[in-house]
């Protein structure tokens, strides 16, 4: 009997075993599965981005460009634009647009044209656009395929009556300047171009233009462009051209560049997303490029305007609601992401990574920052504000001469003995 129950005990454990295994290796084919699941996704999500290009060029940092159709851009993947004639030109243009080239060759402050990388390597033919192809491991270093391309949720600076909820949720801080308080139909600014030292490959740093309609709550319009280093989204620290919309305050809609429908670009030029070349050096060249926003009075679509030759193209109004009459506030300026690593104020560089009172050469700026009025004037903004989280880490200064109209310097280190 004792025999037959010891058999009987080992047989138990046995079936433990076998139960263990079986547990195992259902858990490895679930983690299989799992696996080709997400790859699978990556994969069909490539495929939806990344167009039939009919010519591709590589660039020098490892981009490769895809010279896409004009027709077949990701934009007319949203079912609102299924008929949507292409608008190869704006119907009006901003009147008083500031004249750089006066300025440029009146100023001592010289600066210097500007390029983007690949442009060293080719062009893309007329009637196509030039669209950064974007490969398996940018969406593998994104948190999920669905917020591939997407800003955090709440990433904005909220002046004056900032919650301090808001400012430090998601850890983001700004250096800005800003108008509200009325009707605005677009923003202009000139902003020199850096390339700031990231710490933490999931930190930022950026500077931009923002145009937003409707309060900060989960309806926020907002449409941005400017320039940013971002090793998660693009794999590397190489300072690149962006633009941003959203029409839910960053949670469902929009997103960076052409990573989503929406924009419909019409340039075969300029590549959102691609690398800006050469970049501002400390006491030395100073690069800049100018950016111009402004809503079309008789399409009402807002487009988007590259230095003083390219017009890139445009976001159709029905992508918005505030937005698609005017916008409520303006803000210029920096933001970077502090995740306070090992629990201390990053060193994360905002704009040249000094402050603004260095100046010319040293600090970095915005200049000529005007706003379009209802009559589809560029004119200077009334009533400037100031913003930031916290001055000891990033800075913002505002000034006002002839050669630069209204401008302000701004920026900083992030960690340093005042911002522990």
């Amino acid at each position: 009997m004792s025999g037959g129950g010891g058999a009987y005990f080992g047989g138990g454990r046995g079936l433990t075993v076998v139960f263990s295994l079986l547990g195992l290796l259902s858990l490895t084919c679930a983690a299989r599965l799992s696996v080709e699941r997400q790859k699978l996704e990556v994969q069909k999500h490539l495929n939806r981005l990344n167009k039939p290009a009919i010519k591709s060029i590589e660039s020098p940092d490892g981009d490769i460009i895809d010279c896409i159709h004009m027709a077949h851009q990701p934009a007319f993947d949203h079912p609102f634009l299924k008929d949507h004639k292409i608008q190869m030109r704006p119907s009006y243009h901003p009147e008083g647009l500031f004249d750089e080239n006066k300025v440029a060759t009146e100023s001592k402050e010289r600066t210097n044209p500007i390029t983007q990388l690949w442009h060293i390597n080719g062009k893309c033919p007329e009637g196509t656009i030039p669209i950064r192809r974007t490969k398996k491991d940018d969406v593998l270093r994104a948190s999920s395929v669905k917020r591939y391309g997407k800003k955090k949720h709440r990433s904005i600076p909220k002046p004056r009556s900032a919650d301090p909820d808001l400012t430090n949720e998601s850890g983001h801080q700004h250096a800005i300047a800003y108008v509200e308080g009325d009707k605005y139909y677009g923003a202009k600014a000139t902003i020199n171009v850096w390339e700031p030292k990231i710490q933490q490959p999931n930190e930022f740093s950026l500077s931009q233009l923002w145009i937003l309609g409707g309060s900060f709550g989960e309806d926020l319009n907002s449409i941005e462009a400017g320039w940013q280093v971002s090793p998660d989204l693009y794999g590397d620290n190489n300072t690149r051209l962006f633009t941003y919309w959203t029409s839910d305050a960053y949670q469902a809609t929009g997103c960076y560049n052409l990573l989503c429908s929406g924009f419909i670009q019409i340039n075969s030029e300029i590549a959102m997303g691609a690398s800006i070349s050469p970049v501002s050096a400390y006491r030395n060249s100073q690069y800049d490029i100018s950016i111009l926003i402004w809503k079309d009075p008789k399409e009402g679509h807002w487009w988007m305007q590259f230095g003083n030759d390219y017009v890139l193209g445009y976001w159709p109004s029905f992508l918005f609601s505030y937005l698609t009459d005017s916008a409520s506030m303006i803000e210029w300026g920096g933001e970077v992401v502090n995740s306070e690593p090992g629990s201390q104020h990053t060193s994360t560089q905002m704009g040249s990574g000094h402050f603004p009172e260095e100046g010319f050469g040293k600090s970095s700026y915005f200049r000529n920052i005007q706003v379009v009025d209802d009559s589809n004037n560029l004119r200077a903004p009334k009533g400037i504000g100031t913003f930031t989280e916290q001055s000891n880490c990033y800075d913002v200064e505002t000034g006002n001469n002839g050669d630069w109209g209204h401008y302000f310097y701004y920026g900083g280190p992030g960690r340093n003995s005042n911002c522990p």
